[in-house]
């Protein structure tokens, strides 16, 4: 069994508008966010032993601000550029690429791409992972080549204004 653990970087700002897409930091709320979520995810009884991010700035803040928070070192976290904006295939190629050791990876990145993943793992899920939402499932394989349909378990979906 693996665990995947899906996260869409928490609320970016717009305020700049000299900043390309991929320099855009986070606002005030994702800053706030993105610390109790990692509250949650830890909570959530979620340890990953492999953190990939996407470079741009909102999702290495987002990344970086969650590993504090469950005690991930951050000399780990590792940038892919593939998670700049991925869609299904790339996020499934880059997992393909992952060592077997690995039992619990978390990606954290963007939409639309994310929620297409998602829903690629568990039809109908969402039509919208919301900014700072995690998704976490358990997948019945022993590697990381999800190109092929596997049995998967949603063990997380939570985000920020989630109630429950």
């Amino acid at each position: 069994m693996k665990t995947l653990t899906i996260l869409r970087h928490a609320k970016s700002s717009w305020k700049d508008s000299s900043l390309s897409d991929h320099d855009r930091p986070l606002n005030k709320r994702g800053e706030g966010d993105a610390p109790v979520m990692g509250a949650r995810i830890q909570q959530a009884g979620i340890r990953p032993s492999l953190i990939v991010c996407s470079p741009a700035v909102r999702a290495w803040t987002t990344a970086k601000l969650i590993a504090q928070e469950i005690s991930y070192p951050n000399e780990f976290l590792q940038r892919d550029e593939r998670l700049y904006l991925a869609g299904v295939q790339r996020v499934i190629d880059l997992l393909c690429e992952q060592d077997v050791g690995f039992n619990s990876i978390m990606i954290v990145g963007h939409n639309p791409g994310f929620t297409d993943f998602a829903n690629y793992l568990v039809p109908g899920l969402t039509h919208n992972i919301p900014t700072c939402g995690v998704v976490s499932v358990m997948i019945d394989t022993d590697d990381w080549n999800l190109k092929t349909k596997k049995n998967v378990e949603l063990t997380t979906y939570d985000y920020p204004k989630n109630k429950t």
